[in-house]
């Protein structure tokens, strides 16, 4: 009986509803429960749970869908810099880009170009080293992960030696882990196009 009254007097305390109170206390566990078979059904699948996340990504860019809240949530843990709005802007801006020239869902050669320097058309090597840069599968395409994942490098916060090793990268214009003599001077002339291009 004076568990009955404790209790009445506890929720004429409270200013939340017994249903309130009931969603307060079911919450954690269903969060907990949702977590565990998040973890369980990710056992069962055949390819590893970090590739996933991209190749829908890509799906869903492809036919033109919007990305869910834990599609950017995941690719904003990823770049480990920007925010989850960040990326949400990054994704429009992604979008116009690759629509520009082919309407895939994909960044092409021709389309950064023309975002870069307002033509499609022409040879440039800070393009092909940037491209090259951006295309971690080597596809010959800039998926948005890709897009991403090198837009990150760029962040104020980013990593100083994520920054340099993309420097780095950029004018080891052979791919052979060291700066040539060879590539000094086609560095500097890569220097000199990209400070063209900036006027």
């Amino acid at each position: 009986m004076d568990s009955c009254r404790s209790s009445n007097s506890l929720a004429s305390r409270s200013s939340l509803t017994l249903g309130e109170l009931a969603c307060a206390a079911l919450f954690p566990v269903l969060a907990v429960v949702d977590a565990v078979l998040l973890a369980a059904s990710r056992c069962f699948q055949k390819s590893p749970p970090r590739l996933l996340p991209a190749l829908d990504i890509c799906a869903r860019l492809r036919a033109g869908r919007r990305l869910t809240f834990r599609e950017l949530a995941e690719l904003a843990d990823e770049s480990r810099c920007f925010s989850v709005n960040e990326v949400e802007a990054l994704y429009e801006l992604y979008k116009k880009i690759s629509c520009s020239i082919i309407d895939d869902g994909l960044i092409h050669k021709e389309e950064l170009q023309l975002a870069l320097f307002k033509t499609p058309f022409g040879k440039n090597i800070f393009l092909d080293r940037v491209f090259d840069l951006f295309d971690e599968k080597k596809n010959s395409v800039i998926e948005f992960d890709e897009f991403i994942h090198a837009i990150s490098v760029f962040h104020p916060n980013a990593p100083l030696e994520d920054k340099i090793d993309f420097s780095f990268r950029l004018y080891d214009l052979r791919q052979t882990g060291f700066i040539e003599r060879e590539e000094t001077f086609d560095g500097t002339q890569l220097s000199c196009l990209i400070s063209d291009n900036e006027d």
